[in-house]
C-alpha cells in the first residue's frame, strides 16, 4: 500500500484529517486533543514540524509532530504524538512520517529530540535511552521508554529535566 505521500501539514486543510487519524489510532481522544492544543500554543508549535501522509485522494492516513520543549531553559524538541490510521499501519507510513519530521527538524537546526514511546520501535530511527544524554522526564518513566537522539552528533545538548509544553499537562 503506497498510495500516499508525506508532506508538511498545510494548516487548516489538514487539521480535520490529522484529528481523524489520531482518533482512529488511539483508544481515546486524548492524543487528538493534545495535537489541537499544541497547534494553538505559540511556544510549542514549530512551523514545518507537523508531517502528514496523505493518499492520492487527499485522505490523511498518518501524522508525526515535533514541538518545542525545554531543558533547564534550553530549547529542545519533543516527538509526539505519532499516529497512523489502523488500515494503513504496518505499511511504512509511520516510518515515513517520523523520518520526514526528523529530517525537517534537522534542516531547521534542531538537535536534541526526545520521545516517550515503545523501546522496540523508536531505536530504528536512532533513539537511545535519554539517560545516555543525562536527560530525564519530569515524571517517573522506565529508562528504556524515555528516549532521545542528537540530530547533529557531536554538537552540545542540554542536560537535565525536560519541561514539556503546557498542553501535555505534565
Amino acid at each position: 500500500m503506497t498510495d500516499w505521500i508525506v508532506r508538511a501539514e498545510n494548516g487548516d486543510g489538514d487539521i480535520a484529517g490529522v484529528r481523524a487519524v489520531n482518533l482512529a489510532a488511539f483508544p481515546t481522544a486524548e492524543e487528538a486533543d493534545l495535537v489541537d492544543a499544541l497547534r494553538g500554543d505559540e511556544v510549542a508549535w514549530i512551523p514545518g514540524l507537523s508531517m502528514v501522509a496523505v493518499t492520492d485522494r487527499g485522505d490523511c492516513v498518518g501524522h508525526a509532530l515535533i514541538t518545542r520543549g525545554f531543558i533547564d531553559g534550553h530549547p529542545m524538541a519533543n516527538l509526539a504524538p505519532c499516529a497512523v490510521r489502523p488500515d494503513y499501519q504496518r505499511h511504512g507510513v509511520g516510518t515515513a512520517v517520523i523520518e520526514s519530521v526528523l529530517a525537517a527538524a534537522a534542516r531547521l537546526g534542531e538537535n536534541l529530540v526526545t520521545v516517550l514511546g515503545h523501546p522496540e520501535y523508536y531505536p530504528r530511527f536512532g533513539f537511545v535511552p535519554a539517560s545516555r544524554f543525562e536527560v530525564r522526564a519530569p515524571m517517573p518513566v522506565p529508562d528504556e521508554a524515555m528516549m532521545a537522539m542528537a540530530l547533529r552528533p557531536g554538537a552540545p545538548v542540554p542536560r537535565g529535566v525536560i519541561t514539556y509544553p503546557a498542553p501535555f499537562g505534565i
